[in-house]
């Protein structure tokens, strides 16, 4: 550094997010909403037809929920009360650029604690967690736990440990702080006090030739370390999936 230079005073992670649509970390936009979700439709839609509630009066919160693909597929299957907030102005902005004025640009923490308690049937942890250390962690979640009614849920989604490409997750964004593997997502989430915690690998959805095809591969080309996994430890419970997905249910009776 030149003796004339100083360093910048703003926060290094808040510089990224700032930066988070300009640096490309977002993905790439076309002229719609509708064009730019287009790759993640059949993903999302199956996840919403899978694990969302029935109800299209739920309750739904969205944290992180980036240029608002969850809310945009959320509203287009009749889902009313459904809304989101991230701490990214540039993501904010693009969403409601789409029309999708229900995503708000406020920090994840500021939000939660501001609502009341058992106010949500769901909450949508889509690629936050890896974002926080683990002190961070706690403190989301047991506010997540807080405003979630009996029976409510929180669908997770972080990078996996496990994974074949994991760590390109992991790494592949200089605001993560770590991985998950289905077994340390569960100690955290039964820890905060969810129930009936189960996770499970993202394997290609499949919604026409091409994304058969790559199930297929998927299916094929990951048997052999299945079967290696399974001759070290005896257990076939590994997930393969660069991602994972966990979902966690508060059970009736919680404070």
């Amino acid at each position: 550094m030149r003796a004339n230079q100083t360093p910048t005073s703003v926060p290094w992670k808040e510089r990224l997010y700032d930066k988070y649509v300009s640096s490309g970390q977002a993905g790439t936009f076309a002229a719609n909403a509708e064009q730019t979700f287009r790759p993640r439709k059949a993903y999302i839609n199956h996840l919403i037809e899978t694990y969302f509630p029935k109800d299209r009066s739920a309750e739904i919160l969205d944290l992180g929920c980036g240029h608002g693909a969850f809310l945009y597929f959320l509203a287009k299957a009749g889902y009313k009360n459904a809304s989101g907030v991230d701490t990214s102005p540039e993501q904010i902005t693009k969403a409601h650029e789409f029309g999708i004025t229900t995503a708000h640009c406020r920090p994840a923490f500021e939000y939660i604690r501001s609502l009341q308690s058992e106010s949500l049937d769901m909450v949508l942890l889509f690629d936050i967690l890896e974002h926080l250390e683990r002190q961070e962690l706690f403190d989301l979640l047991d506010e997540v736990h807080r405003v979630l009614r009996p029976s409510g849920s929180c669908l997770v989604h972080v990078p996996n440990g496990e994974g074949v490409f994991g760590m390109r997750i992991r790494f592949g964004d200089l605001t993560h702080v770590q991985a998950f593997t289905q077994n340390s997502a569960r100690q955290l989430l039964t820890t905060v006090g969810f129930s009936q915690v189960h996770s499970y690998e993202e394997r290609p959805v499949v919604h026409g030739t091409v994304s058969l095809v790559r199930r297929v591969l998927w299916q094929l080309g990951t048997l052999h370390l299945r079967l290696l996994f399974a001759a070290e430890t005896g257990s076939r419970r590994i997930i393969l999936s660069q991602n994972l997905l966990a979902q966690a249910v508060k059970p009736r009776g919680s404070e």
